[in-house]
């Protein structure tokens, strides 16, 4: 008995050496996830690293909200990320992966709105767009034209779509899987645009879950271009080739005014104002989540977290806003401020 104790109290000694160990390896804050969130983390890392002299500027990567779940989920210790910027919500089932891993306590910080623009350059004149366009021109399967039947998406141009429509090819360079920027758009453009349609409607009753799965499956023809998780590769795409569109976030819009233009969705321009008080249809909350374990472990992430949700970043005249994040109203904010600043964690 005693043997056996002694033999538990070396591993336990071995364990927390190991883990002292790990906790001198990284001496800075990592962040990983969404391009979208990517500015304005940025943003805040640089403002951090020139107010906080005690602390080093936090190191921030654009892997996409999915990629940056997978690291963020990885596990507890200074080899995993501590912060997730992200693009929508967590999800349930990332939410049970970090808790096999042993993330267990995380905390969501809910820093403003994002619209997603479909853009195009400056030199072609602007389409008038609705959600059911963007479907029907982006969907793997849609109405057959005359029999209303489900068929391989058949249309080439966007005037096959509408007739209103220019005859320009249908070309949309848009995000990968592992984007919340894709899964916001399917949200919120295709599962929205196809529900006009009679066919998806009657689907719906008899088999709700294929019904699903047609709205939100894009097409794979090349009409629908992935192009990685950098924007700028996008924006810069759309000089290149003029006819196309392009999807991505409202601030690297605002970025990019001298070379591209955001289309108006159901007759609503993407601009500022649209997009807080919710006129705008494709507009999304942003989020960045942090690691509870990490906190008191890696130096400046409650300072990080306090300079991230003060009024001089997210605040209405904060320096997110020239970045071209919509701040949340003010109450919320002050909410969502007091939350996350007592590392208030969500709900197992």
């Amino acid at each position: 008995m005693i043997k056996q104790k002694i033999a538990l109290a070396l591993a336990a000694n071995l364990t927390l050496a190991g883990a002292a160990q790990a906790q001198s390896a990284r001496d800075y804050i990592s962040i990983v996830g969404s391009s979208t969130v990517y500015p304005f983390s940025t943003a805040v890392a640089e403002q951090f690293g020139k107010t906080n002299s005690s602390f080093k500027t936090p190191k921030v990567e654009s892997t996409g909200t999915g990629g940056g779940f997978k690291l963020f989920c990885g596990g507890v210790g200074t080899e995993y990320p501590d912060i997730a910027n992200a693009s929508r919500p967590i999800k349930k089932s990332e939410i049970e992966t970090c808790a096999k891993n042993g993330v267990k306590e995380i905390i969501e910080v809910n820093i403003g709105f994002d619209g997603i623009v479909i853009a195009s350059s400056k030199k072609n004149k602007p389409m008038a767009l609705t959600l059911e366009d963007l479907w029907l021109a982006l969907a793997k399967e849609v109405p057959e034209p005359g029999t209303g039947k489900l068929v391989a998406n058949p249309f080439k141009t966007w005037k096959d779509v509408n007739p209103e429509l220019p005859a320009n090819k249908i070309e949309v360079l848009g995000p990968p899987p592992t984007s919340g920027t894709r899964d916001a758009f399917v949200e919120l453009v295709m599962d929205h645009g196809c529900k006009k349609f009679p066919v998806i409607k009657d689907l719906e009753k008899s088999d709700e879950k294929k019904a699903k799965a047609i709205c939100g499956t894009l097409r794979e023809d090349g009409a629908y271009i992935e192009a990685g998780e950098n924007d700028n590769l996008i924006v810069n795409k759309l000089v290149a080739n003029s006819n196309a569109l392009g999807i991505f976030g409202y601030s690297f819009m605002e970025e990019n005014l001298d070379k591209v233009q955001g289309e108006t969705v159901n007759g609503v321009a993407p601009n500022f104002e649209n997009i807080a008080d919710g006129k705008y249809p494709i507009s999304r909350p942003l989020f960045f989540y942090v690691k509870k374990a990490h906190v008191g472990v890696i130096p400046g992430i409650k300072e990080f977290i306090a300079e991230f949700t003060s009024e001089k970043a997210a605040g209405d005249e904060g320096y997110l806003s020239n970045k071209g994040l919509i701040p949340l109203p003010k109450d919320k904010r002050k909410q969502v401020a007091a939350d996350a600043n007592s590392l208030k964690t969500l709900a197992p």
